[in-house]
């Protein structure tokens, strides 16, 4: 017999509501029909006790410390796998065998231009226009050079995973040559999917960029541990936009558009403004440290909403984090403060007492500092490593026979019903005014405040 939990009303009214057990023990109420037989919906404001749905892909114990795909740990994959590989596993259910890894690069490769009518859209984009806001709109118009069938066949869907998956990579650097006014460097069959990244962002007509295997390792792991991250912000809002059965490369533009929030994608980039203020301060982070402790600045990088231990992904980045920085001619004196940072929170009670460990997002900026990648483009190397995760949870979804367009409820908190009164006898104080004015242009904030980050959502 299934387990049933009771809830009990102060008039004594009781309902029974079904208890589903997840595959590792977890347990959540069923409350699908608690409207229909109580006339309530439960209120969850941001969601934070709220499962929106059942999945296969990412299992999360935040209060363990746990992070597995498939069932495999994160440990596990960045250390022994590839992304091309970790990808093919988030969105098929296995690991693949070598024939089916084979063609799964291949058809990646294949798939890794994008029409050449698109670089038009580039040259109109102003030159200082920040990466993200090309990669959204790029992606999005996608579908009008590569549409998407009513209802695509296996071959169709694989297609076009392996589309968004190439081509989100090639418009990112694209994006960056853009920003930086380099022609671009297109796509190569002669190199993986990370080098040929790092070879489209930072080669030239005039110099070859020489990979660093110890910088390909650490950016491929970078991709793996944040190719996928449960029910997160972007992931949501790919499951609602994607509910609604909209076009699957608008799909993934609104998760891209939600990643871009300085909550969600860019807290690397805020790790990498706090160390820069440090060390502008002229301080060694000391007293930094002794202003967070006192709520006078905020510690960016540190403690983490879902995980109340390690961040698993932080260890990952950690050991990743100090070769690079050991290696020579890695010498930054921001390094250095990132570095002092880290012993003294790991050596102070105050920090430990409260689970406010180094997480992911203050190693994975120093990464890819190091690595030379540009401060705008972080949120966009995180796009990266996140479409495969964003495109699981869509083919999840759309293979899932109890698919439906997603409804949130709400508690109404507006005026009770009126009625509407002609302007000529409404009262002066009514609520709401507007006063005239002349129109003023917005000003345009400073980059660093656009690209800064207040936590990691």
């Amino acid at each position: 017999m299934s387990e049933t939990a009771t809830l009990r009303f102060a008039s004594g009214e009781e309902i029974g509501l079904p208890v589903f057990t997840g595959g590792e023990g977890e347990k959540a109420l069923d409350i699908e029909k608690l409207r229909a037989a109580t006339g309530m919906v439960t209120l969850d404001e941001a969601y934070l006790n709220t499962a929106s749905c059942r999945s296969a892909i990412t299992y999360l114990d935040g209060e363990k410390g746990i992070l597995r795909y498939r069932g495999y740990p994160i440990e596990e994959l960045a250390e022994k796998s590839r992304f091309v590989e970790v990808a093919y596993l988030l969105m098929y259910g296995d690991l693949p065998i070598a024939s089916q890894l084979d063609d799964f690069s291949a058809i990646l490769n294949g798939s890794s231009l994008i029409h050449e009518d698109m670089r038009h859209f580039f040259l109109a984009f102003p030159n200082n226009a920040h990466p993200m806001s090309l990669l959204t709109t790029m992606v999005a118009s996608l579908s009008a050079f590569y549409p998407v069938p009513e209802n695509p066949t296996d071959e169709e869907e694989a297609q076009i995973i392996a589309n968004l998956m190439s081509q989100v990579r090639t418009i990112s650097a694209f994006s960056y040559k853009k920003f930086v006014g380099e022609p671009v460097v297109y796509p190569s069959h002669k190199l993986r999917f990370v080098e040929n990244f790092l070879n489209m962002m930072f080669s030239s007509p005039v110099s070859n960029y020489q990979l660093d295997p110890d910088i390909v390792k650490a950016i491929e792991a970078f991709l793996i541990i944040h190719a996928d991250h449960e029910q997160n912000c972007s992931t949501s809002a790919v499951r609602i936009a994607g509910s609604s059965l909209a076009n699957v490369y608008a799909v993934i533009s609104a998760g891209i558009s939600a990643l871009w929030g300085r909550r969600h994608g860019g807290a690397n980039q805020a790790v990498v403004t706090m160390l820069r203020n440090i060390q502008q301060s002229g301080d060694d982070g000391r007293r930094f440290l002794e202003a967070a402790k006192s709520k006078d600045s905020r510690l960016m990088g540190f403690g983490h909403r879902i995980y109340k231990t390690h961040d698993p992904r932080a260890l990952i980045m950690k050991k990743l984090c100090h070769r690079i920085l050991g290696k020579p001619g890695m010498s930054d004196p921001m390094f250095d403060i990132a570095m002092r940072l880290e012993e003294a929170a790991l050596s102070d009670d105050y920090f430990l007492s409260r689970n406010l460990y180094p997480n992911v997002d203050f190693y994975s900026g120093l990464i890819l500092k190091a690595a030379g990648i540009p401060f705008d483009m972080f949120t966009v190397l995180f796009a990266i490593g996140r479409t495969p995760g964003w495109l699981a949870h869509w083919r999840e979804m759309r293979h899932d026979a109890n698919n439906r367009i997603a409804r949130p409820r709400q508690i109404y908190t507006g005026p009770a019903e009126r009625f509407y009164v002609p302007v000529s006898q409404r009262e002066k104080h009514s609520v709401g005014v507007m006063r005239r004015s002349h129109t003023k242009a917005l000003p345009v904030a400073p980059r660093d405040l656009i690209s800064s980050s207040m936590d990691c959502g």
